[in-house]
């Protein structure tokens, strides 16, 4: 391989046009979901709606997928609707990205199980955020508290992942392949 090749070569191939269109709808809907809740006055901090479909995309769809969609959902839902707050888009965006990375990486190069690597996205999510809130200094609150708030307020919408995630998943995963599947 000669090194002008090297340049001009696109880092990520895509091979299938639905990886982008699925993309595109999780973060969609990803953005879409904490609009509605907080038109029913539903906080986000609690059923964490956001997250849902980055976790989903990332487990569905596999770690480059999850990365994308977790980094391109807060900044399309703060475009389009100022939430999350400006202070804090920093931190939501390192977290949810990494919830996205993680929970691919960890079905697709790691093999776990759905709830493993749902367990594991969370974890990481949350430890991205403390990181977050340490390095970048923002939000109103340090960095353990930032996580435990995260945590405690949070208990609702953990319930709600932990149980419609792996459905989503599997349910979303059956969708495909009967759509991929050649007629004739």
């Amino acid at each position: 391989m000669q090194p002008s090749s090297a340049i001009i070569k696109p880092i990520v191939q895509v091979k299938n046009v639905s990886l982008i269109a699925f993309s595109a709808v999780f973060v969609a809907i990803s953005v879409a979901l904490p609009w509605l809740a907080h038109q029913f006055n539903l906080a986000g901090p609690t059923f964490l709606p956001m997250h849902i479909f980055v976790l989903t995309a990332g487990l569905l769809l596999g770690w480059r997928a999850g990365l994308v969609v977790g980094l391109l959902t807060p900044l399309v839902s703060y475009a389009t609707s100022g939430m999350p707050v400006l202070p804090v888009l920093p931190q939501i965006t390192v977290e949810v990205m990494l919830y996205g990375l993680a929970a691919g990486f960890c079905r697709e190069k790691l093999k776990l199980n759905l709830y493993v690597s749902l367990l594991a996205a969370m974890l990481v999510g949350r430890l991205g955020l403390l990181l977050a809130v340490w390095l970048l200094g923002t939000g109103p609150v340090g960095p353990v508290e930032a996580v435990w708030r995260a945590v405690s307020l949070g208990w609702p919408g953990i319930a709600i992942q932990l149980a419609l995630v792996p459905l989503a998943a599997v349910w979303l995963k059956k969708y495909l392949k009967k759509v991929n599947e050649p007629t004739g």
